[in-house]
């Protein structure tokens, strides 16, 4: 390549956004431009094409060629185990440890429990502290063993990048309770501050996510606790300058790779904007990255890498220091090796093999990530100032009106999910009956250290988007024999097979085994095979055209034969033709934009399961 740029659009005519919109409006037909508009759960319009920025603004929050920490979470119980699976985090690539105590709200039952410094050094025997940047979340308990970990750390004469998970307002809205006033544990964190010289108080965003919060909701939230604790190091003694160095951020990234990616850039303007406002320059806050809990699926968990590897090159993008991410089956249970291997290596060929560290803010100048960037930092920001008039976070979480407005999103985003406007592959499209479920550990859990709590709010409970799909599969896995519905497809292959696949995606995300065939050579051999298939149920699928020839036949042919659960694939044209077809036995009709859900638990109640 000669050293003058290469223009790669120079063989090409320029086109303006208007001819962009023409040639859109001519392929769509007969369909509205506006079709293809979406909008998010904060109200945000996503347009179907934009103009990119050509002088684009980077905002940066890792420095270009800077790889982010690859953080192994470590979370194993038992010391001596977890040891020996953080030597092979480390050794295969890890370049950090995430160490998650069994006190902790995201430890999902499991984590380490450390109580004395034999416990750390049995923990990190082999490590180099001072080569390996630690985060310590360990709930109530954080200083307590952020200091043990200090302590073993002198003995050795070593220095550590230390990261303390003291974060008193994500606690309580997690489990609902905490041992002291909320402002009370915010001042005590604080004060434990002046013993750590890294970050010490954390505004984590994993709560608010786990719950269902909007894009905004979390920005909102995580700005509200950090100025929370902001003002806590400031009437500690801090200086303002530093007291905003001692907090760090944890967002979380998910399966939306450009609506994770504006919102962890928009954190870093919105952080700005608040150190502007006290007065100091704007600077890059300390970003880790976590994939999200709420979207790991517990069926077919082999599709979570897919959603893992798109976060964590959202937050790889988006200038994340740190990144960690949850092993596939972390919704199974315990992560063995394996999965906690794949983790790592996610993000060893993000880096390794894709480069992404390469380009600072490789997003900056895009139209969509910058438009939506600052529209959702707009809009967090109103939610932010909302918050702070009402007292600020902690008299949100006490109120109850942040609770009741995040329940008011997942609400929404649950029912979209339903409708499978809102798809889970491998759970509500594309669902494998026959998957072997994954391999986990079989550890005992252990007893987390409790204290007496002091105050109560509503807690914050995680609301993952297979919830509603995991409980049917859940009915018919119960259910002994696996209930089933019979395809009856009319026509020919051509007529039935759109319809004939739709329909079993759409049964067998509720555990209902779809019973296949290449359709039948007249009414008569539809009905015998039906009658020796065993099934309860069955479902007519195929072309309009076919339907006005016989599925009123089909469907009088299979109430004869017993069928008392029959459903029709497709929305009828008329109520004339939907009448005709009750009447002729049909229970129920599934197509696009019904309550899949809904529909599916009611046929597992119809099928005795």
């Amino acid at each position: 390549m000669s050293a003058k740029a290469m223009n790669l659009m120079g063989s090409f005519d320029p086109r303006s956004h208007d001819d962009w919109v023409v040639a859109a409006t001519k392929a769509l037909k007969t369909t509205p431009f506006d079709r293809l508009k979406s909008t998010t759960a904060d109200g945000i319009v996503i347009e179907p094409i934009y103009e990119g920025n050509p002088e684009p603004r980077p905002i940066g929050v890792r420095a270009a060629g800077t790889p982010w920490t690859v953080m192994a979470r470590v979370d194993v119980p038992g010391n001596k185990t977890a040891n020996a699976q953080v030597l092979e985090d480390l050794e295969g690539g890890a370049s950090g440890l995430d160490l998650v105590c069994a006190e902790s709200p995201n430890a999902y039952g499991y984590g380490l429990t450390i109580s004395c410094d034999g416990c750390v050094k049995t923990l990190l025997s082999g490590v180099h502290l001072d080569l390996v940047p630690i985060r310590v979340d360990a709930g109530h308990r954080s200083a307590d063993v952020a200091k043990l970990l200090l302590g073993v750390a002198a003995e050795q004469g070593k220095s550590v990048d230390l990261a303390v998970i003291q974060d008193p307002i994500g606690l309580v809205a997690a489990t609902g309770a905490i041992g002291a006033k909320i402002e009370d544990a915010i001042a005590a964190a604080a004060e434990a501050a002046k013993d750590f010289p890294g970050t010490a108080l954390e505004a984590d965003g994993r709560v608010w996510h786990a719950a269902g919060a909007s894009e905004a909701q979390e920005l909102a939230a995580l700005l509200s606790t950090a100025v929370a604790y902001l003002r806590a190091l400031e009437a500690a003694g801090f200086d303002l300058a530093v007291a905003a160095t001692k907090i760090g951020f944890t967002a979380v990234a998910d399966q939306n790779q450009f609506r994770s990616i504006a919102k962890l850039r928009a954190l870093a303007l919105l952080w700005g904007r608040v150190l502007e406002a006290c007065g100091l320059a704007p600077v890059a806050p300390r970003l880790h990255v976590e994939t999200a809990r709420r979207m790991m699926a517990r069926r077919d968990g082999q599709t979570n890498m897919l959603r893992t590897t798109v976060a964590t090159f959202a937050a790889g993008v988006a200038g994340a220091a740190s990144v960690t991410v949850l092993p596939y089956t972390q919704a199974l249970g315990l992560p063995d090796g394996f999965a906690r291997r794949v983790a790592r290596n996610t993000q060893s060929i993000l880096i390794e093999e894709s480069n992404l560290h390469r380009v600072a803010d490789p997003a900056a100048g895009s139209g969509l990530v910058d438009g939506e960037t600052e529209a959702v930092a707009e809009t967090a920001w109103a939610l932010f100032q909302a918050l702070e008039a009402e007292g600020g976070i902690a008299a949100a979480l006490r109120s109850g009106s942040f609770h009741a407005k995040v329940a008011e999103v997942a609400k929404a985003r649950t029912e979209a999910i339903a409708k499978r406007r809102e798809p889970v592959t491998g759970v509500s499209e594309f669902p494998n009956l026959a998957e072997t479920a994954a391999a986990v550990m079989d550890l005992a859990a252990p007893t987390p250290k409790t204290v007496a709590a002091v105050e109560h709010v509503t807690a914050f409970k995680p609301r993952p988007l297979a919830e509603a799909f995991d409980t049917l599969r859940d009915r018919a896995d119960a259910a002994g024999v696996r209930p089933t519905i019979f395809l009856a497809n009319l026509g020919r292959i051509a007529d039935f097979t759109a319809r004939s696949t739709w329909s079993k995606n759409f049964f067998e995300a509720g555990g209902i085994a779809a019973l296949t065939n290449d359709g039948f050579a007249s009414i008569a051999a539809l009905s015998q095979a039906y009658k020796a298939s065993g099934a309860k149920a069955a479902v007519i699928a195929s072309s309009d055209a076919v339907y006005d020839e016989q599925a009123v036949a089909a469907a009088t042919a299979l109430a004869d034969a017993g069928c008392d659960v029959l459903y029709l694939a497709g929305k009828p044209a008329d109520a004339d033709k939907k009448a005709a077809y009750q009447k002729a036995g049909v229970t129920g009709f599934v197509h696009v934009g019904v309550d899949v859900a809904a529909t599916l638990a009611d046929a597992l109640d119809r099928l005795g399961a």
